[in-house]
Parts: C-alpha cells; sequence; structure tokens
C-alpha cells in the first residue's frame, strides 16, 4: 500500500497526529501533495510557490507555526506538514502544544503529519501519535523510474536482465534507484545490473548495518558439508512454492561456516547480505529498535537474496540481563521476523556457542534446519589440503599431522608456508589448533549437538560417535595387573 493510502486511511479513521518515518522527505511530501489534491485536503505548511514555511530553518518558529495553524480558518479537513521536525519535539512547551493541537484537531479534521527519517516520540505523545513507515519503491516504481532514465534504444534491459536489473536495484530508495541507473547509463551506454550492485553496495555502507558481499568464493572449493549445501541449493532453487526461512549453523570456529555463507551466493544466483544486530544497537531511548525495524524492513526490500547472519551469539549476548530490556526488545523483532516474514530472504545463521543464544531461537519454525558442522574427517582434509596448496601455489609435499584441525588451521599452514618459503612440516609448528586450546568447548559443543541438530555430512540427526570421537588413550597394564 503507498503511503497516500494509509494516510488516507488514518484520515478518515479519526487519527490526527502521524508520524511518517521516511528516507526521502521530498517523495513523502510529493505523496502527501498528490493525496491532498484529489481528496481536496488543504495543507497547512507549503505557500502558494510550492516551497515549505514549516521546513526547519534560521527563520523557522515552531511555536508561531502552532499558532498560525490554531487561527486559520477552512471547510475542508486541513492538514500541518512538520518535516523533519524530530529536532524540536524534545521542548516540554512544543510537546504541549503538539499535544493540544492533535487532540483539538479529532473534532476538527485537522490533522498534524510528521515527515522525518527517524522516530523520537516523546512517552507524552505515544497514545495520541500513529507511526507510518514510508515503504521503499517496489519492483513497478523501480522499472517506471528506469524506464524514466533509459529513454533510447539499447539502454533498457529486457526479459531476464530486467528480472536482474530490478533484483539489484531493490532496497534503493527512488533518489539511490535514479542515481545509479544514470550513473550506469553514463559508464556503459546502458543499465547494467552489475553497475548497480557496485552502487548499492556503497550506499549499505553508510548506516554500517548491512553489507553487501560481493566476492567470488565458489561452493566447489569448500570440502565437505554436502548436505548443507544440498539443502540450501535445493530450498532455494526457482520454481519452488513457498519460500524457504533459512539454516542455523552451529560449530566450534574455523570449520567452514562463514566461507559456506559466502558461497552461497554464486551458488544460488543470489546476492549475499551480511548483517551484525549488534551494530543497530544506540544511545537513545528507543533508537535500538528503531534502527533494528529498518534494518528489517530494508532486507526485506532487497529481496530475493540470502541473509548472512555472522556469530549470532557476540550480538544477542545479554539479552534478558540488563536493566533496560533493550536487547530483549532487539531480539524479540528479529525473533518476530524470523518467524513470519514472507519475503523471499533465504536466512543463514552462524554460531560458535549455543549457550549463549536463546532457546526459542533454535525452536521449529524459526528455521527450516538446524546443522552442527563438526571438526573434518580425513578424507576431507585431505581434500581441504589440496584445496589450499593449489590456492597458494604449494607443490605436492610430506604434510604434517593433521588430526582434529579445522580447515582454517589447514589454510594458516598453507599460507605461513607459502609467505615464509618454509616447508608444510615446519609450518606446522606455528598453528595451534583450537581442539587443543579450546578443548572442553568444542567437546560441550559436540555432546550439546548430539541427538538435537542435524549432521551437515550425513543426512539424519547429529550423533557423537567414535568415528567422531577423540582417539582412544592407550591404556598401559602393570605386572601388578596381570598377577
Amino acid at each position: 500500500m503507498c503511503l497516500g493510502a494509509k494516510l488516507r486511511e488514518l484520515f478518515d479513521a479519526g487519527f490526527a497526529g502521524i508520524w511518517v518515518q521516511s528516507q526521502e522527505p521530498d517523495e513523502a511530501i510529493a505523496e502527501l501533495r498528490q493525496l491532498a489534491n484529489n481528496e481536496h485536503y488543504k495543507i497547512h505548511g507549503i505557500r502558494d510557490d510550492g516551497t515549505l514555511s514549516t521546513e526547519p530553518g534560521p527563520e523557522f518558529n515552531p511555536f508561531e507555526v502552532f499558532q498560525s495553524f490554531a487561527g486559520t480558518a477552512s471547510e475542508v479537513p486541513t492538514i500541518l506538514l512538520l518535516p523533519n521536525f524530530h529536532s524540536y519535539i524534545g521542548d516540554p512547551v512544543i510537546k504541549q502544544l503538539l499535544f493540544r493541537t492533535i487532540q483539538s484537531g479529532k473534532r476538527s479534521q485537522r490533522y498534524v503529519v510528521i515527515i522525518s527519517p527517524t522516530v523520537s516520540i516523546p512517552i507524552e505523545l505515544e497514545r495520541v501519535i500513529r507511526i507510518v513507515e514510508h515503504s521503499l519503491p517496489d519492483r513497478d516504481k523501480l522499472a517506471e523510474i528506469a524506464h524514466g532514465i533509459a529513454t533510447e534504444p539499447g539502454e533498457m534491459p529486457d526479459g531476464t536482465d530486467l528480472d536482474r536489473l530490478l533484483d539489484a536495484a531493490s532496497g534503493l530508495t527512488e533518489g539511490e534507484a535514479e542515481g545509479a541507473f544514470s550513473l550506469s547509463v553514463v559508464r556503459h551506454g546502458k543499465i547494467d545490473p552489475a553497475s548497480v550492485w557496485d552502487l548499492k553496495a556503497e550506499a549499505l555502507k553508510k548506516n554500517g548495518t548491512l553489507q553487501l558481499h560481493l566476492g567470488n568464493e565458489q561452493i566447489d572449493d569448500l570440502a565437505g558439508l554436502e548436505v548443507v549445501k544440498e539443502v540450501v541449493i535445493q530450498s532455494i532453487r526457482p520454481g519452488r512454492k513457498i519460500h524457504p526461512k533459512g539454516c542455523l549453523l552451529l560449530s566450534p570456529p574455523g570449520c567452514g561456516k562463514s566461507q559456506l555463507c559466502k558461497a552461497l551466493g554464486n551458488a544460488t544466483g543470489r546476492r549475499v547480505i551480511r548483517f551484525d544486530p549488534g551494530s543497530v544497537m544506540g544511545s537513545l531511548v528507543g533508537q535500538t529498535e528503531q534502527q533494528m525495524r529498518a534494518a528489517l524492513n530494508q532486507i526485506d526490500a532487497m529481496a530475493p537474496a540470502i541473509l548472512w547472519v555472522d556469530e549470532l551469539e557476540k550480538a544477542l549476548a545479554g539479552a534478558g540481563t540488563e536493566n533496560t530490556g533493550v536487547t530483549t526488545r532487539m531480539v524479540g523483532s528479529l525473533l518476530s521476523w524470523l518467524q513470519d516474514h514472507t519475503s523471499d530472504i533465504y536466512v543463514v545463521c552462524t554460531s560458535n556457542d549455543i549457550s549463549k543464544l536463546p532457546p526459542e531461537l533454535t525452536r521449529a519454525g524459526r528455521f527450516d534446519a538446524v546443522f552442527f558442522i563438526d571438526l573434518p574427517t580425513s578424507e576431507q582434509r585431505e581434500a581441504i589440503w589440496g584445496i589450499h596448496q593449489r590456492k597458494y601455489g604449494i607443490p605436492e609435499q610430506p604434510r604434517p599431522d593433521s588430526e582434529n584441525w579445522t580447515g582454517a588451521e589447514i589454510e594458516s599452514c598453507c599460507r605461513l608456508a607459502a609467505l615464509m618459503d618454509i616447508p608444510l612440516t615446519e609450518a606446522a609448528l606455528y598453528v595451534v589448533p583450537i581442539a587443543v586450546t579450546a578443548a572442553d568447548r568444542v567437546e560441550g559443543l559436540r555432546q550439546w549437538a548430539s541427538g538435537r541438530v542435524l549432521d551437515a555430512d550425513r543426512k539424519g540427526i547429529y550423533h557423537r560417535t567414535r568415528q567422531n570421537a577423540e582417539p582412544a588413550r592407550r591404556t598401559i597394564k602393570r605386572k601388578t595387573d596381570l598377577e
């Protein structure tokens, strides 16, 4: 539903105080003006020449604005437009003026509409102001913008190329999409999806919450994890009737979780969005919850895509323990979204420590599957050695004993050998496996996963068996025991 339709419903229902959260205030104002023209509303705050008289600036006086609005007489519904008014709303007098204006407007069809990129409603006004989110442009709107830019023959893609372009532009504002399309035409003589992806990655870096991964990792360069690969690729295949939710990957550090997430994009033809929930934490009251909602809305708008949430336990640490409850509410928002979102977003979360995750995260309905990735087997280690020896240009040579090594540790050994120009067996002296430095944690994680989650390498439930257990210790019988 467009912003104009949302506002009309609220006006008809008698809501006199509305806060529009929008990253494109000019577009929001344009939609409000279109609604006013269609419904014969009057907007207080726009001069005859189209400029705003209520926009914050050197000559803006909020007290005079409310006084002027109260003194106007109109036979039609009237809207007081207040763009970027969030910087004034903390003043106690202004809060009281705004409250009285909204209360009186319910009886006289006089509405207050605040348009701002952020929501900061004081507790005194929470019950009289409704929040409306100005949605990012959908695919039809993006296609309309692209057609407005690509006016010459050959500049506008069609067919599958057009679908790829709209995938690339999903999640951009109208202004960002227009700029990306225009720059692509200037650079390449046509609107190219690859150029839009590059500009989109730059736009996401601005807020630091989302990051677009544009690497060239290939899934064939990742040994093992055959069941995970099959489940994910089959779930995201084109033509399926329902949208999959995603999966949770649990393992000791260095077992390939992050590498798998990076490679899934090229394997499925989707872009990978990296999301750090901890980055939405803010210092102001309500800022964390607001930024979480904004991030989730932007993720929905970027469908279809793969959402990668790395080391989830670090982002959610402290839920339910701090006095303010901010982390708890943030976790609640994320859990609700994982359960209820209908966008074509496949979520892959990774974790090294299940004990730090809230138990409700792993219950049925949040994910399609929860996998445990154990330390690589001897066959997998052989394949990993081959992959990284080729990667770092290391010729065939004797390899060190890598029992209980992770893939990351094998890569580290190969990298050190190439960097220091030494044999692999000598480079291994500089590698201390996590199975040694954190043996208790690794074993505890294995014990927890046994019988509870799926095996990443073999179909079915993971079980802690002798095959993946530590090597049996040698038993020495004393002479006295034999007597």
